[in-house]
């Protein structure tokens, strides 16, 4: 039998992919879901109701993310819509739950008319591949920041980081990112900085809300919360995949995604969506040098939701209980390797340059206008400079796409 295809070999292709997935799933759960938290206490919700948030969104993002990654055998991660989670934190003080509920089913059913119309797929492929690898680095680029910015906070854990970070891949590339993830939690579980002790698993139940429709609702919830996570979430999510070579059209994952969504929201779930940030973690080649394997990625995070939706709060609060730093630092440095080929593809074409670089700038930027967010705004203000400077946009992006889709790896 080849060395190449050995038991012990198949584990380690496993172990990258896996791990991969982990840390994504880490990093949603510690970075944003206080997010959910934060939304349900303004909304007065019980703790019945907020268990049943968290199960019906961490179910919902684990089996839509399990079955397209396994259908279309790609790293397809999903995830609730964080910047629809921070819009909630507002919207729900003025806003009955049951209102709300009932807002969240239109906008997922806008969704699923989206993915079935192939609209959305059409406008993904038009966008020019420089502009592209531009966005996905402006938006990545404050996680990269991040990798360091703790050291003012917390120098010995992020200094031990990125010292082992630098060292592993000096030594041993494809396993830097697992190496710090193991090293991290080793030293916050020898410092006492994570608590398990008082950790008890419990099931969570899930609690259906009878939803209700009203105009208002449907103008001051379900309308933003449409534009924010389309702008905010799959519009990114789908250029990262794009980014590292993956072709699946954008139509059935919006469209299993928002049915998912529609089937959820009755138990609490405001949207999930197809992930960009995180997604980032598990598409590029530090989850696997070969991009046919990655798809495991996508499996083990699907999982690894499911199990924290089946615990409810449990589970979710033991990802919280991690010190910021360690979250912002971890998803820095597993995100570099992309941030790095992004900026390079991103001014590898003359032509586009510098339209790439504004948009890289421009998404950096993070500028937020009518409740948009800064990925739109990116992505508007570089497609302005393409066809300015160009003369106009290409109208057979699909090809390029197609044909410098790996560029970024």
């Amino acid at each position: 039998m080849p060395s190449g295809s050995t038991p012990s070999s198949r584990l380690n292709d496993l172990a990258h992919p896996v791990v991969a997935g982990l840390i994504s799933v880490i990093v949603n759960y510690g970075g944003t879901f206080i997010l959910v938290f934060q939304a349900a206490k303004v909304a007065g919700l019980s703790p019945e109701l907020t268990a049943s948030w968290v199960w019906s969104v961490s179910i919902g993002v684990g089996l839509t993310g399990l079955v397209l990654s396994w259908r279309y055998r790609e790293p397809i991660i999903t995830a609730w819509s964080t910047p629809a989670a921070a819009f909630l934190v507002t919207a729900l003080a003025t806003t009955p739950y049951a209102e709300a509920v009932g807002a969240y089913m239109i906008s997922a059913a806008a969704f699923v008319a989206l993915g079935l119309s192939g609209w959305f797929d059409k406008v993904i492929r038009l966008i020019p591949p420089g502009i592209a690898s531009g966005l996905l680095a402006g938006i990545l680029l404050q996680f990269g920041i991040g990798a360091f910015g703790g050291a003012s906070v917390d120098p010995l854990l992020v200094g031990l980081l990125i010292l082992a970070y630098v060292g592993l891949k000096r030594c041993s590339p494809r396993y830097a990112v697992v190496g710090i993830l193991v090293l991290g939690l080793v030293f916050l579980l020898a410092q006492g900085r994570v608590d398990l002790s008082g950790l008890r698993l419990q099931l969570a139940a899930p609690v259906f809300t009878m939803p209700e429709f009203s105009l208002n609702a449907l103008l001051s919830v379900a309308l933003p919360l449409f534009l924010i996570t389309l702008t905010g979430q799959y519009m990114p999510g789908m250029l990262v995949l794009r980014n590292d070579g993956f072709k699946t059209s954008a139509d059935p994952i919006v469209t299993v995604t928002g049915l998912g969504s529609l089937l959820m929201a009755p138990f609490g779930s405001h949207a999930f969506n197809l992930a960009a940030i995180t997604a980032a973690i598990a598409t590029g080649k530090e989850a696997h040098e070969d991009p046919a394997r990655r798809w495991v990625a996508g499996i083990a995070a699907g999982c690894l939701y499911v199990l924290v939706g089946v615990f409810g709060v449990t589970l979710a609060a033991v990802f919280m209980a991690f010190p910021a730093t360690f979250i912002t630092t971890l998803a820095g440095l597993a995100l570099l390797g992309t941030i790095g080929g992004s900026l390079a593809a991103a001014l590898s074409d003359p032509a586009s340059r510098e339209a790439a670089l504004i948009t890289f700038l421009a998404s950096a930027a993070n500028i937020q206008l009518l409740g948009i967010g800064g990925a739109f705004w990116g992505l508007l203000i570089g497609l302005a400079a393409y066809a300015v400077l160009n003369g106009r946009l290409p109208r057979r992006a699909r090809s390029v796409v197609a044909a410098s889709g790996g560029a970024a790896k």
